[in-house]
């Protein structure tokens, strides 16, 4: 199996690098400059299927994306072009040879409803925003190609790399003497470690039945909790007690973006399907906070 990883520069990119057996047989793509990655720009058909080609790629991982949720709201054509046409390129070049395409999704795609379970991958998308909408149109063009797929929709994603909710509140919480988060919306983090860990186990899984069911998966750390309580852990974890961080309504801090005030995701299919054990967020958050305070390899 030769996979490709698009956005490999990103959070998940990033921990996808660092489990070692992929070292040999993947190759990482960006659309930025950085040590061992190839540069791919995936809003280009013919780029992709010159580089699958080249490298004889059977399976793409797609973590690219415009992620940048209140910008996307003035900027809904970029999001559209990076969310839902680049995907539908991918989903083009696979399909012509007959490979892999496995999604990285979003709980934003729902939003819409007030659900009050954890979602199942057969409820029906209701985005609030263009991010949630853009992502959806992804999806939507990979079904419509016939591709052979995986999408896994994920939440609240965080890691040791690149920009997050994190890596912001502990750096908020070591420079200011207090400090408001949201309690109505919930859902669950996710480490990226965790998923990418996740993705391998599949990956594995899949090549040795030899063919894969295409199918809408969801992945999270197990639990729930609202960005407050989210916030209130990071800063308890990091020993950084200065901080008063008090709860406040979504209200108080005005946005373009209506964000899913519950978005989580029920993982059931996921874990029968795999067999996955799936770690409790605050065990995967200690483990993240304690692999910031050590130098990145």
């Amino acid at each position: 199996m030769k996979i490709l990883v698009t956005g490999g520069c990103g959070q998940l990119g990033m921990s996808l690098r660092k489990m070692a057996d992929v070292k040999a047989s993947w190759l990482f793509t960006d659309v930025m400059d950085a040590p061992d990655t190839l540069h791919l720009d995936i809003t280009s058909l013919e780029a992709i299927k010159a580089m699958v080609a080249e490298h004889q790629i059977d399976t793409i991982i797609n973590c690219a994306a415009y992620t940048n949720v209140d910008a996307a709201e003035d900027n809904e054509a970029l999001a559209e072009l990076l969310n839902a046409k680049a995907v539908e390129n991918l989903a083009v070049a696979m399909k012509e040879v007959n490979g892999l395409l496995v999604h990285i999704s979003t709980d934003y795609v729902f939003g819409g409803e007030s659900y009050n379970t954890p979602c199942r991958e057969d409820m029906t998308g209701t985005p609030t925003g263009a991010y949630g909408r853009t992502k959806l149109h992804g999806e939507q063009a990979i079904l419509r190609s016939g591709v052979r797929h995986l999408i896994i929709r994920t939440s609240w994603l965080y890691s040791e790399y690149g920009k997050n909710f994190v890596k912001t509140i502990l750096r908020l919480t070591a420079e200011k003497p207090s400090l408001k988060v949201v309690f109505d919306q919930v859902g669950t983090p996710t480490y990226a470690g965790d998923l990418a860990e996740a993705l391998v186990r599949i990956l594995e899984m899949t090549g040795q039945a030899g063919d894969v069911m295409p199918r809408i998966y969801h992945f999270s750390n197990e639990g729930v909790c609202s960005w407050y309580d989210f916030a209130k852990a990071i800063a308890e974890y990091a020993g950084q007690s200065a901080c008063d961080i008090r709860p406040c309504h979504s209200d108080e801090f005005p946005s373009k973006v209506h964000r899913p005030s519950y978005s989580v995701l029920d993982k059931t299919k996921i874990k029968e399907t795999f067999g996955l054990v799936i770690p409790y967020w605050t065990d995967s958050l200690k483990k993240c906070i304690r692999n910031l305070s050590e130098p990145l390899c």
